[in-house]
């Protein structure tokens, strides 16, 4: 008797970046067979070039700091030449080592997640990949004779493309004295004067880390204020804190060009005046990796910028085609590519899915101190787009805070006027993107702010704030 067997539903990913990466790990558990095509590495930029390295450094510039400021809370230092008089230490960080270790971590955390996909029965295929139609991808590969082609058919595509940092014509990168986000890590010198080109939450967070390394930082801002789309109280805090440690923050101003000297760069601005310094760091923004991959061709649609639109699910414009990260129109975060990724196959695969609510979503700029935010916020409420009340608890005033150090920044909640639900938060601290989850738990299951006020937390700790800030907004029944 011959026996037909349900023939396993083809699924190919194309990008192996946390979108791609969820994706793939979730339709092979859900028993489809997966083929991953990456022409970098397992993990893609976000672990090669960006979130890992960029968020490894940053730890080490905050161990810089915790080193310097170690003295405030009474723990002195002695020169073994000195007769016992206490110092405050001059830090120095080798960032030729600091490079080598990210790099290496990088590295290691693309081959842990490359082993997991083999484990999982995922097919892994290293090239460039294309679209050829709407149920096949083209691969690239290096063969014998030059470059090999390999067509892959499936039922369902995966695109996770990501993004590159975006090139000035008048500010070229070249990797030596001008610099994207992804070239600083060939760095063997900590700059004596890094200029920083954008405002936004790259350059924020490079600024941030490198005058905490001992470099010198100019930061170029063409908004009234750093991270011009976050919180304005978060920002400020921020931008009060960089100017406290020295950097110098140019705000209204716009770099037209930046250019190498025999000694390093000058960046000239619109209103003729110009910076001078030994590196420069361009952080203007991002574009979708979505040029010349067949998308048009297969009747995708995509924005004006290149950005492939997406609906909740994860899906594109043809029914059997999904987009995960930053090449798609939702935020640029490697957790909502994760959980594009996943919604992507659980709703091709029939599984049970939740559409994505990008309101729920938890975010954190990684400088010192971190801001960390979700929900609405308070710009929404003010502008009458929610209703909700606002409360702001200065971190200054929590007895662990105080036992820390910690002089900088806030925990604030948003509820809901009558019900008290809680609608969103932004909280300013070390750790903001730790102490943000119990805020993004109550917005996800809609807890009251008495809810949250009920639970216990640690004496003493910094999330008290959470629940004090709480328990000053119950609603009196």
């Amino acid at each position: 008797m011959a026996y037909e067997f349900e023939r396993k539903q083809r699924i190919t990913v194309l990008g192996g970046g946390p979108g791609g990466y969820e994706a793939a790990i979730a339709g092979a558990q859900l028993g489809g067979e997966v083929t991953l095509v990456e022409r970098v590495g397992v993990g893609g930029s976000a672990v090669l070039t960006d979130v890992v390295p960029s968020k490894t450094l940053i730890a080490t510039a905050e161990a810089a700091s915790a080193i310097g400021d170690a003295a405030d809370l009474g723990v002195q230092f002695y020169n073994r030449t000195d007769t016992g008089r206490p110092v405050r230490p001059d830090v120095a960080v080798n960032i030729a080592a600091v490079n080598k270790r990210l790099l290496g971590l990088a590295r290691q955390q693309s081959e842990d997640m490359k082993s997991t996909l083999i484990r999982s029965g995922v097919r892994i295929v290293q090239g460039e990949g294309r679209l050829d139609g709407t149920d096949a991808v083209i691969v690239s590969t290096g063969g014998r004779d030059g470059v090999d082609f390999d067509r892959i058919e499936g039922d369902t595509t995966v695109i996770s493309v990501g993004a590159s940092p975006r090139i000035l014509a008048s500010a070229v990168p070249d990797g030596e004295r001008i610099f994207t986000w992804t070239q600083l890590y060939n760095l063997q010198s900590i700059p004596e004067h890094l200029i920083v080109v954008g405002s936004g939450v790259t350059g924020a967070e490079f600024a941030s880390a490198y005058t905490a390394l001992g470099s010198k930082v100019t930061l170029i801002s063409s908004r009234d204020q750093v991270l011009p789309g976050e919180d304005a109280d978060a920002a400020a805090v921020i931008e009060n804190v960089f100017r406290r440690n020295g950097m110098t923050v140019l705000s209204k101003s716009r770099a037209d060009s930046v250019v190498r000297t025999e000694n390093g760069v000058i960046a000239t601005l619109s209103d003729g005046r110009t910076v001078e310094g030994t590196h420069c760091l361009m952080a203007v923004g991002a574009v979708p990796n979505t040029k010349g991959i067949g998308l048009e061709e297969a009747g995708i649609q995509l924005t004006e910028s290149g950005h492939i639109r997406v609906n909740r699910v994860a899906r594109t414009s043809v029914p059997s085609i999904y987009a995960a990260g930053d090449c798609t129109t939702f935020l640029p975060l490697a957790s909502v590519a994760s959980m594009q990724g996943r919604t992507a196959m659980f709703h091709a695969m029939g599984d049970a899915v939740n559409p994505t609510e990008i309101r729920n979503v938890a975010s954190n700029i990684f400088t010192q101190p971190e801001i960390a935010t979700v929900g609405w916020t308070q710009r929404q409420i003010e502008e009458g787009l929610a209703q909700g009340d606002i409360y702001k608890l200065p971190l200054s005033e929590n007895p662990r805070a105080k036992m820390m150090g910690i002089k900088d920044g806030f925990v604030k909640l948003f509820a809901r006027t009558g019900s008290g639900t809680v609608i969103g938060g932004v909280v300013v601290a070390p750790k903001a993107s730790e102490l943000i989850f119990p805020i993004a738990l109550a917005v996800e299951h809609r807890l009251t702010v008495d809810q949250v006020s009920r639970a216990f937390t640690v004496y003493p700790s910094l999330t008290g704030s959470i629940t004090d800030a709480a328990r000053a907004m119950h609603i009196v029944l």
